[in-house]
C-alpha cells in the first residue's frame, strides 16, 4: 500500500514563504511524476505544479515565477517552495504521485496566507 503524507502547511503573512514536503511511504515504486494541486473553499481543484521524468515542470498560471517544485526520485518525496505568498493561495494544498495508471493521494496540508 502506497501512501503519501505532506508536511510544511501553516499560517503565513502575505509575502511569506513556506515549503512543502510529500513524501511516499509503503511499497514504494518510483512515480512517473509527482506534483501539486490545490483547492480552496468553493473552487475546483487545481494544479499548482507537477515534475515528470527528466525533471520536466509544469506550473499553474497563477503560480508561475512564484513557486518551485523539485523531487528526490531516489526517496519518492516531491517538495514546493512557495515565496511571495498571497492570500488567494489559501487552500488545501494536496500531493498526487502517477505510477503506470494509477494516480495516488494525499490527506493535503492546510496553508493559510493573512493578508
Amino acid at each position: 500500500q502506497v501512501q503519501l503524507v505532506e508536511s510544511g502547511g501553516g499560517l503565513v503573512q502575505s509575502g511569506g514563504s513556506l515549503r512543502l514536503s510529500c513524501a511516499a511511504t509503503g511499497r514504494i515504486r518510483s512515480f512517473s511524476a509527482m506534483g501539486w494541486y490545490r483547492q480552496a473553499p468553493g473552487k475546483e481543484r487545481e494544479l499548482v505544479a507537477m515534475i515528470a521524468g527528466g525533471g520536466i515542470t509544469r506550473y499553474g498560471d497563477s503560480v508561475k515565477g512564484r513557486f518551485t517544485i523539485s523531487r528526490n526520485k531516489a526517496q519518492d518525496t516531491v517538495y514546493l517552495q512557495m515565496n511571495n505568498l498571497k492570500p488567494d493561495d489559501t487552500a488545501v494544498y494536496v500531493c498526487k504521485g502517477t505510477l503506470s495508471a494509477s494516480a495516488f493521494w494525499g490527506q493535503g496540508t492546510q496553508v493559510t496566507v493573512s493578508s
